[in-house]
């Protein structure tokens, strides 16, 4: 039973990653519909912890990935959700290197290539919108939300601040019982 779990967890995470383009934030969306959607691995709730986790500890976002293999199927299923993310992309980014390096002078190719940004940008977008769909659950995560929307929107203080200023109030509303 264990070994389909690590079937669909290798295919789901490798397939997701060989798709994406744009990082560990654009495979968002689509491991949400997989992880809780579909497998039913994970909640909501364990899906948006994992995100968060991820995104403030030091190191790469691929701890995203991990987290949720861990959460299914602990060390083993850290191993395979981590390796099923990372083989097959770095074999294509290491087939990608050589194949530019060959089209590097071609018009054709650098007409494609400008149009990977908007795709990027359109993909992470969609991870925000889904992150913030299942992170978002009352009147209080909207106006934490809003308020650091707004402060990203209009300063150029350090990210950290309203992060930091929302954890506590988040802490502060749950102790007044809020939540």
């Amino acid at each position: 039973m264990m070994t389909n779990v690590f079937i669909a967890m290798t295919i789901t995470f490798a397939t997701t990653a060989l798709v994406s383009v744009g990082g560990i934030a654009a495979m968002v969306p689509e491991i949400h519909r997989q992880a809780v959607d579909i497998y039913g691995w994970i909640t909501d709730s364990q899906f948006a912890t994992a995100f968060a986790i991820s995104q403030i500890a030091p190191g790469p976002n691929i701890l995203f990935v991990s987290l949720i293999g861990w959460r299914v199927a602990g060390f083993a299923g850290l191993m395979v959700a981590t390796l099923a993310t990372i083989v097959p992309t770095s074999a294509l980014a290491m087939l990608a290197g050589r194949t530019e390096t060959r089209l590097a002078h071609a018009h054709w190719y650098s007409i494609v290539r400008s149009c990977f940004q908007p795709l990027v940008v359109g993909l992470i977008t969609a991870s925000g919108i889904v992150t913030a769909k299942i992170a978002i659950e009352d009147a209080m995560g909207v106006v934490l939300a809003a308020g650091v929307a707004v402060h990203f929107a209009f300063t150029r203080a350090n990210p950290l601040v309203p992060i930091f200023a929302a954890i506590v109030v988040g802490i502060v509303a749950g102790r007044l019982g809020y939540f």
